[in-house]
């Protein structure tokens, strides 16, 4: 038996014998984000972008929404919230948490700020600001947060810490 890879395609992967297996089928959640303009407080600028929310996609182009001076919103459809196993940890801690949020990657394009990827993993975001792009969270909306919430009871279970033995209780001859 030797050891089993995937090649990842559309709706399917191949195996490392060129067989195909069917790909498993994750959750996922069509939103739309709103990205704000808004007059900035700053002698270095003059304007700030952030995403200012997400809504159920209502398709459609990107378009504005809102423009009065300094301040304008823009919706950006056709953005997909997956849910995957491995982010189990993510997803409880955020809607566990007193403010769950959808998080944002973003950045600017020319002169306008774009939402880039969307996930509800504060983990995932966490790595996403670790690699130092621009992130920020915005209020989860309540069909998200029940979506999620059921996604974590359903699947999510913690892992129990190992507890580490202190070397201390660890005899002489044993230690590394």
């Amino acid at each position: 038996m030797g050891n089993t890879f995937f090649i990842r395609g559309f709706g399917s992967e191949i195996d490392y014998r060129g067989r195909i297996v069917r790909a498993v089928e994750k959750p996922a959640f069509s939103i739309a984000v709103v990205m704000q303009r808004r007059a900035a407080q700053s002698r270095w600028a003059d304007v700030v972008w952030e995403p200012h929310g997400v809504l159920p996609d209502p398709g459609g182009d990107q378009r504005l929404l809102r423009e009065d001076g300094a301040f304008a919103q823009w919706l950006h459809p056709g953005f997909t919230l997956v849910l995957h196993k491995d982010e189990g940890d993510g997803y409880y801690f955020n809607v566990s948490s007193q403010s769950p949020r959808v998080f944002v990657l973003w950045r600017m394009d020319g002169d306008r700020g774009v939402p880039a990827e969307v996930t509800v993993s504060s983990e995932e975001a966490g790595r996403w600001m670790d690699g130092g792009h621009s992130v920020d969270g915005v209020a989860m909306p309540p069909e998200i947060f029940a979506w999620v919430g059921d996604y974590v009871e359903k699947n999510y279970r913690p892992q129990p810490e190992e507890r580490i033995k202190p070397r201390s209780f660890v005899h002489p001859k044993d230690r590394v």
